[in-house]
This record gives C-alpha cells, structure tokens and sequence, in this order.
C-alpha cells in the first residue's frame, strides 16, 4: 500500500512450483489474473474470460496444475446494495486452456484455496429469506465443482465472515480463519482456528482465539463484530499447528506488519514499514503437493442425479411423522443483476430477495427415501409438501449438482458429523424419478400470470370495488395496473399489482429476512396463513378446484413472489444487456442455453367471474337456557357455592414455581354463534354436568422448561432488514411468557408428565369446557363486550403495535413496508407478540388472557360444521386435527371471539398456539379424561 493509501492489490497472492500468481487492473478498471516466478522470469498474463466487461481475481493452483479463480462472468449483482458490487462465481481452468464454471451462487465466492484432502475450501456469501449481513459460509467442493457443501458456518449468525481460511498444515480438518464482520472492518478481524470435526455452527468448532489462550470465544450476534477488537489480522498462513506467518495490526496507529505469531499468545515483528502496509505473506519453502481428486463430472451431460436416504433424518424434519411428506417441490432461483435487486427493486413486498423459480416436483417413497434427476448447474432449494401439498420446511438455501453428478444426502439438514442410517431404500432399487413439470417449463413465478387468473375466476365476482350491499368495504383483487401499496414512502421501484398487496395481507411468511437457524418444521406451513384459514372455512361457499389451490399455496410457500422475472420489478430496458451477456456466458461455461427473463403464459382457463351463492347460513337466534347468561357477580357467587373447594388453587411444581388452577363450577350455556356466523359452531345448549379447575393463565415458558428444558418458544420474526440482534426478531422465549410452538401430542405428553408428578389427574380442556370457561356467563361475542368494545385493558390481540413497522433505530425505516398486518388500531394494548401471562384484566370467573395472547389447543377432535366446507383438496382433510380457540396477539378481536375456532394437524407446531391445562377437582378422582 503506497503512501498515497492505493491499493495495488486484492489480497488473493498465490504460489505453486516457483510460481506466484497474482492480480492486476486493466486500464478499464476489470481484474485480470497474471502469473511471474519468484525469481522475476516468466510474467504473463493468464488466458482467462478476457473481456471487457469481465474481470477475474482470486486464481488458486490445484495439485494437477488447473486453477481455480473467481469472475464477475456471471452477470450478477449484489442485491443488498442493489447490485453495484459485481458477484464473483467460480471458474475452473483446464489443462488445454478451456473454462467451465463450478458455482451458481447468488453472491460472492471468494479465497479459494486447497485443503490437505485436495477439496477447494471458499467463502460463499447468500442468502434467501435470511439476514444478509451474517451469512457467510465456509464451504468445499471437489477441484472439478462436485461435492459442494458447507465446511463451517451454515445456519450460523456467528461467525459472520471467515476471509482468508487456509487448512493448517499436517491436520485433517484444523484450518485458520480471519473472524470478521460485514459492515465496518470487513476484511480484517480476529485470529480463529477451527476444527469442524468438533462442530460446524456458532463457536463449537472453536480451538482458539490468537491472541486469548485458554478463554472461551463467544458467538456475539452483532454487526460490526471486530471493530473494536485488537489486533487486527489479514491473510494467516500456518506453518504447523502452533505457528502463523500474518499481517497484522497491533493497534489504530500500528502499520500493517508481517508477524509470526502462535498459540501461546505470541506475537514476534518480522518486518513493518511506516506509511506501508505488509500483506499476504508466503513462505517460499518446500510443501507436500495434496493429493488429486479424480473428476465425477460428465461435461456433455445437462442432468445430475440426487439420492436422499430418509427425509425424516435431520433436525429439518424433526418430530414430523413418518408418512407425512408425500413429495418435494424444486425451486430455483433467478438471481439479480448489475445496478438492480435489493430493497429497492423488490421482488415481492417483504422479500423475496430473488426471483423464484418454479421447477416442479418428484416423489418421496414411503420409507423416507428420494431418487431424482436435476438440471445440471443450476441452484436448486427443496420444499418437502405434505399430502396436500404444503411445504412442511423451507429450505432457504440452494445446492448446486455439476453434470452427470451423483449426489448424496441424508434427510433434511443432518448434520455432516452424524453417519448416515444403514437400511435399504425403497429409492435405491428404482431408476431416478424424472420431474413432474408445474403447470408448464421452469420459469419465475409472477404473480399477475400465475395467480391473478384464479382471483379473477373465483374472487372478483365480490372482491371488485363495488360497494356491497351491507356497505361493508372488502378488498379490491381485480387486476389492475401496478402502484405502490398505501404508505411506502422510502420504497422506490416495488411497483406491485394491488390484488398482490391485498391478498398478501392474509400471508405469513419469512420476510425479506428471517431467523437465520434451521426453521421449526411447519414454520411457515399454509395452515397458519389467515387466508387459507378463511378458504379452508368455506369463504362464502367459494370452491377451488385442486390446480386453483395448488398454486395459491405454490405461491405461499415461495414466500409470495410478485414479480416472476427482473423485467418486470425493474423495466425491460435496464435488463435487455445483461439479459443476453448473462445468457452468453451462462451458455459458453456449462452449455446451458436458458432465458430466465423468458415469459410462459399458461393456457387460458375460463376466467369468467363466479359470484359464489351466499351460505344458507341461519339468522340471530335465541336459545332458551335455563339461569344463563350471568354476570360477574353471580359467576363469582356460582364458584363459591358449595363452600367445599376454593376458587384458586396452586399445584407446585418445584420449590420456585407452581401452576395456578381456577376453578369453574357445573352448569349450562349457550356454546357456539347466536349471529349464524359461518366460522363459528351453530348455537346450542350445552350442560357440563361437573365441576373442573383449569388454567388461570396459559402454561408459561418457565412451567414448560420443567417437562422438557430443550424447548425454545424462539422468535416471531421482525420485518426488513436485520443488522442487529434486536432485529432477529420479536422473543417469544422470557420466563413468563406463554409458551407456544408446542404441538398437540407435546402439550398432551405435558399434561400427562404433570399428572405423574403431582398425583392429580391433568388434560387439556375440550371445546366445550374451554368456551365455558372463556365466557364466564357473558352471551356477547368476547366476554367483555362486542367485538368493537375497547380490547385494551382485557386482551393482547392485533393492534396499532402489531400492525406498527419496528424501526429499530433506523428513521423513516417505517415507509419502506406498508402496514399490511391486519389489525384493530383503534386501541393499543402496546405489545408486538405474546404478553407475560397476567398482563391484563381476567374475566368473571379469574381466568386471564383467554381472547388473544396465545392461541391454545383443545382436546377435541376437529370437526367442520354443516355449513363449513371441506377444502376441496382432500375428503379426509379434517383427520388428525384438532381444535384451537381463543385466537392470538396477531389476530383481531372479531378471530377472537368465545365461539371462533381453528385447527392444525396435532403433531404440528404453531408459533402462535399454546396451551392451558385442565385438571381434578381432587387428587386421585377420575373426573377429567386423560
């Protein structure tokens, strides 16, 4: 580094066999690679993709003499900074001077090198629906681009770079990193040795920290992370397992230096010049040459085949039932290019990052097991589909299969140090399942051609702008030019079609960026979405056929995609260059002739608005029932009656903590809607013949950590951008907080663990029981009022706070998302998620957060009434669920309501759901079912 504070290189200094190879500018700004011998002789340039627009760093020599490098030929930009930094893939040069590509990444691939076992290690930066400012992975592939997987750091938000990772010398798997961050000091960190086999996530692969012998490296989730930390480091080279050759800066007015530190903490001067920075330094010695790794791949075939032992393995699918996915969509991805993508150029309203790329699907057998053919060089994501075609998990992230590749994996996210299970396969024995297409050739998925039809046939006969008769205002979702959604104010080219902005509304997705670790399974599962609640519900007797919800869901489970090429999120013409300079080299380096920017119009289906028929739904009615309802004063007297049990009773669970019981005396009420409301159980007289104690709050984290300490309730995610760990999200995890995430057969393994430990006999209460308790006597839609009375003191349901954009410090941060949560903002209970239990007024009987806060699960089997519909999908679709009531902090009042009910699969986790517990009314009775 001259005086002048230029840098004349890039730090990507190689040598081989007395060679150095290094990079150099052309005149037009563009990289080229160039090769010189240590002694001066021999410099040239080497013969790479010289061209104008294309520039090439970061060569690596491979042990048969090809090289490995990084170029900008991909034609992609950097979508956080809406691609003015040109993505670098990786290019692989042959003996006989011919180049093919080895990686379709969405970003960087940066520092290759060669491990001791001969694999190329590199950093690839992505991400899909995860925050960009921390994942950066370490991964390896074979020299000929086969075998890529992750070597340190996936599903990690530390560390958040490892620039500069080199194998140390005589190990099998110990390698030396730089520990950085992405903002800040971006390039230069912390000395870390690794060892993988230890781990591969957060700090458990952590030998130690140069300099910090013998203290504990912490996984801090900040931006920034090395900015404070000194020394700096750059560009390590290990010389055994205890020495480093480096550069370093000791301190803010140190020069960068060339030092030999070691494990002892050690840090010895070799050489420093003020006002110049020492970088990259090599030792010219002698090193044993890895051994060559012979090539798997077939170059003239356009295919690669995947084999998957068990789709059940790994903490993916964990705790999901055997039989449950019938099939795995295939998604891929069209990345951005230069000068566009990003916040700015959005692909959907909060995320996509990327054009989504329908593929299609193929089968999983009964066993687990999966046998299918890919295209070749393409970055393909899996969504395992239940029976009814829903993504059970999401896999946000993408490998990519060279030609005639055969490769392997376990289940969904095993880990790499687990063997995999020895068993025959059903897939093993049966030739790889070709593709099933998707309505049509791979192609991005937009919104307006793919699902716009559907509304158009099955939603505009009401939802058209029109005035309804009740004078009620419904959402527009006619198709209609693109305009900004109401309240974007930051936002420049999200141009989106308002039927998108307003069926989106009813979405649930990961966001632009979501929690970084491996998803819950049935995290974002259609189920939880408010609109397929309201179809599955029989929606004013509107009927989809099979295709009409295959791509509804399709089209959640993408994370709701507006836009199906980049043409259409940014304008044809800043694309047309790089459309046909991305296809050319796309073409000349893995002999893939493909348009992403290409349109498919499926078929025309019938688009005549249907005006569904109204549900003969009843009007108010009266239901005679003898002493009911009652008010507070007479609920109170009703619990105290007898005078033989009190009111409140306390079940300790350990000497810190105990479980507060209310009872709830014998009785009838009217259960159900007087109003005739479609989602809601017809009104009848119901009698519950004994008494019984339930819950006074919903089970809390702490009381749930007792029965099983591995549970975390984790995060409900924030929205935009994430930098900090605030931003991760909104926890769902403190002490006194409702627990959720919890499946049906968990609470119920809760209840049982609880009566085994307390000696009395413990459930969760049946639809009927439950409502009972909830009204305390009130015949009104919630028992404090109408569904318009003021929420705030009796309930956390959806409110301005809910419905708010966090801005986490970032000022007008607001206006880059509309406010798309459906919520009441008339009031403000002021909380964004759950509340600690008890935050407000309990109802008649003393019984707290019984509308909103969490949802909470029933014992009772889920049954549609005779005005529900089935969801057209499958005959049997209410089996193997069960009831949930009480709605949640994200829902309004009117989803609140006594009678209002849902249900999920009972081995399903909800990030809203919880639970309460039902119990005797004495020890050792036979009162409550179990």
């Amino acid at each position: 580094q001259p005086p002048d504070g230029r840098f004349v290189g890039d730090g990507d200094l190689h040598f081989d066999a007395g060679r150095m190879r290094f990079s150099m500018p052309t005149a037009q700004g563009q990289w080229r690679v160039y090769e010189i011998g240590v002694d001066g002789s021999g410099f040239r340039q080497l013969s790479l993709i010289d061209e104008p627009d294309v520039g090439n760093y970061d060569a690596c020599y491979l042990p048969d003499g090809r090289i490995v490098f990084s170029s900008t030929a991909p034609f992609i930009g950097v979508p956080c900074v809406r691609g003015s930094s040109h993505v670098t893939n990786l290019y692989l040069l042959e003996t006989d001077g011919s180049i093919r590509r080895l990686t379709v990444d969405q970003d960087h691939n940066w520092c290759p090198t060669v491990t001791n076992s001969g694999r190329v290690m590199y950093l690839r930066w992505e991400y899909t629906d995860t925050p960009h400012a921390f994942l950066r992975i370490l991964f390896q592939m074979n020299p000929d681009g086969s075998g890529q997987m992750e070597c340190y750091g996936s599903n990690s938000y530390w560390p958040n770079t490892m620039f500069y990772a080199r194998p140390i010398p005589g190990h099998p798997t110990k390698l030396v990193a730089v520990v950085g961050s992405y903002h800040g000091a971006a390039r230069s960190g912390e000395l870390v040795i690794f060892d993988p086999a230890r781990g591969r996530r957060e700090a458990r692969g952590v030998v130690q920290r140069i300099p910090g012998r013998g203290r504990r490296v912490e996984p801090v989730i900040v931006d920034r992370l090395t900015d404070a930390s000194w020394p700096k480091f750059l560009h390590p080279y290990p010389l055994s397992e205890k020495h480093f050759l480096v550069s370093c800066k000791p301190n803010r007015k140190s020069p960068w230096g060339v030092y030999l530190v070691d494990v002892f903490d050690n840090m010895l001067l070799l050489h420093a010049e003020p006002g110049y920075a020492m970088l990259e330094p090599i030792p010219l010695k002698p090193v044993p040459r890895p051994p060559m790794i012979h090539d798997k791949v077939v170059p003239d075939q356009k295919e690669a085949t995947v084999f998957m032992a068990d789709v059940y393995t790994g903490e993916g699918t964990k705790g999901v039932p055997r039989g449950t996915i019938k099939a795995l969509r295939l998604v891929g991805y069209h990345f951005s290019y230069h000068g566009m993508g990003g916040f700015t150029d959005r692909v959907g309203l909060d995320g996509p990052w990327d054009v989504k790329r329908i593929i299609g699907t193929v089968p999983v057998h009964e066993d687990g097991s999966a046998h299918f053919r890919v295209p070749a060089s393409t970055p393909i994501s899996i969504q395992p589909l239940d029976a009814e075609g829903k993504a059970v998990q999401l896999m946000r992230s993408w490998f990519t299969a060279m030609p005639g590749e055969v490769l392997s994996c376990v289940g969904c996210h095993e880990k790499q140090n687990t063997a995999p299970p020895r068993r025959t396969t059903l897939a093993a024995s049966l030739p790889a399942a070709e593709i099933r297409p998707w309505y049509g050739p791979p192609r991005g998925f937009g919104f307006r051609r793919e699902l716009q039809p559907v509304l158009d046939k099955r939603c505009v006969g009401c939802h058209n702008g029109r005035p309804q008769p009740d004078g009620r205002e419904i959402a527009d979702l006619t198709a209609r030019p693109q305009a900004k959604p109401p309240g974007s104010g930051r936002t420049l080219a999200d141009q989106f079609a308002p039927s998108y902005y307003q069926l989106g509304r009813g979405g649930r997705g990961p966001t632009i960026e979501s929690d970084i670790h491996v998803l819950m399974p049935w995290e974002f599962h259609a189920d939880t979405t408010k609109l397929v609640q309201i179809l599955q519900k029989g929606h004013h007797n509107v009927q989809l056929d099979r295709e009409d919800w295959d791509r509804l869901i399709t089209w959640i489970d993408l994370n709701t995609p507006a836009h199906g090429t980049w043409a259409e999120a940014r304008g044809a013409e800043p694309v047309r260059l790089q459309r046909q300079r991305r296809r050319e080299m796309l073409d000349r380096y893995t002999s893939i002739d493909e348009d992403p920017e290409a349109i498919y119009r499926p078929p025309q289906r019938p688009v005549e608005p249907i005006v569904p028929e109204p549900l003969p739904a009843p009007a108010s009615v009266e239901i005679e029932c003898d002493g009911w309802p009652f008010d507070a004063t007479e609920a109170v007297r009703r619990q105290t009656a007898d005078g033989k049990r009190p009111a409140q009773v306390a079940i300790e669970l350990d000497g810190e903590t105990s479980l507060q019981m209310t009872l709830i005396p014998a009785g009838r009420f009217v259960m159900g809607s007087t109003a005739g409301c479609a989602d809601e159980r017809p009104a009848a007289a119901v009698t519950i013949d004994k008494p019984f104690l339930i819950g006074t709050f919903e089970v809390t984290n702490r009381q749930y950590a007792l029965f099983d300490p591995s549970h975390s309730s984790g995060y409900e995610h924030s929205d935009c951008l994430h930098y900090t760990p605030g931003e991760r999200g909104f926890p769902l995890i403190e002490p006194e907080q409702p627990v959720v995430r919890v499946s049906w057969r968990r609470a119920m393994a809760f209840c049982r663990w609880l009566s085994k430990k307390t000696g009395r006999r413990f459930t969760l209460p049946t639809e009927a029981q439950w409502e009972y308790a909830c009204r305390g006597g009130a015949a009104t839609p919630l028992w404090y009022g109408p569904v318009d009375a003021d929420f705030s003191p009796p309930a956390n349901v959806s409110d301005a706070t809910h419905q708010s954009v966090d801005d986490f410090g970032w000022p007008g941060r607001q206006t880059m998302i509309p406010l798309w949560r459906p919520a009441d903002v008339r009031h403000d209970a002021r909380f964004r998620v759950a509340a600690p239990v008890g935050s407000f007024r309990p109802n008649p009987w003393g019984l707290y957060d019984m509308h909103g806060n969490a949802a909470e699960w029933t014992r009772s089997e889920y049954r549609p009434y005779p005005y529900g519909a089935s969801d057209g999908r499958n005959d049997d679709s209410s089996a193997g669920r069960k009831v949930v009531r009480g709605g949640s902090w994200c829902d309004r009042p009117i989803r609140c309501r006594s009678a209002f009910r849902l249900s999920y699969h009972a081995d399903q986790p909800v990030f809203d759901v919880g639970f309460r517990v039902l119990g005797e009314t004495e020890p050792n009775a036979a009162s409550a079912e179990q």
